[in-house]
């Protein structure tokens, strides 16, 4: 019996959540969209925008290292499908909660939802 998933904390949900290509390419592949979860949005935006090690994003996020490692994979992939397939990319969905905007939540000095007590 495996373990519950834990949700992995973000301090947005994202602004922008599809991405459709101009042309879609005829070679037989399907259309169908590609869903990349909240929670994968969040750990590609933290690790390879933000430049955050896994062990750093994993601390913001509060889930292990391991788990941003296997996210990130998963993201990456999707992203690399949708592009190369020509797939609409729909950011939606997964297990994830707000930050609560206290220090002791959040890790980040330039949260969105930082709460001055």
């Amino acid at each position: 019996m495996s373990r519950p998933q834990k949700s992995r904390r973000i301090c947005n949900v994202p602004e922008i959540s599809h991405f459709i290509p101009l042309t879609v390419p005829d070679c037989g592949k399907s259309s169908d969209e590609v869903i990349l979860t909240i929670d994968e949005y969040e750990a590609l935006r933290l690790v390879d925008r933000e430049g955050m090690t896994h062990s750093e994003c994993a601390a913001q996020m509060n889930i292990s290292r391991t788990t941003v490692t296997e996210i990130c994979e998963s993201a990456h992939r999707k992203v690399a499908e949708a592009i190369v397939e020509g797939r609409e990319l729909v950011i939606s969905g997964g297990r994830w909660e707000l930050c609560s905007g206290r220090r002791e939540d959040c890790l980040r000095e330039d949260c969105p939802r930082t709460i001055t007590d």
